[in-house]
């Protein structure tokens, strides 16, 4: 079974910046996609970026022009540069996969809060 495992995640004050990791490791499968969802508290998990396996980036609007994605296929690890972080981007903040059959595996996050 894939496991995911995030870090990073900090208190960090408004105007900052974090790097979130994701450490993939026992893969047994191809992957098209790499991803970083959120979700605040009492809130839906949102997608926030997503890279392919081609190198494609996708970002949400809420976080375009503050935020990179980006993998170390050497390290099997996935990144999230976020920058000029604002109280609203507080969320869990989780990596997933989704394998070439469409299967999602995700890890259990890392916590990030936007101080005003």
């Amino acid at each position: 079974q894939v496991q995911l495992v995030e870090s990073g995640g900090d208190l960090v004050q408004a105007g900052g910046s974090l790097r979130l990791s994701c450490a993939i490791s026992e893969i047994t499968f191809s992957i098209d996609n790499y991803e970083w969802y959120r979700q605040a508290p009492g809130q839906q998990r949102e997608l926030v970026a997503q890279i392919s396996s081609y190198g494609r980036t996708y970002y949400a609007d809420s976080m375009k022009g503050r935020v990179t994605i980006s993998r170390d296929n050497a390290k099997n690890t996935v990144y999230l540069q976020m920058d000029s972080l604002k109280p609203e981007d507080t969320a869990t903040y989780y990596c997933y996969v989704t394998s070439t059959y469409g299967s999602m595996y995700g890890g259990r996050g890392t916590q990030v809060t936007v101080l005003t």
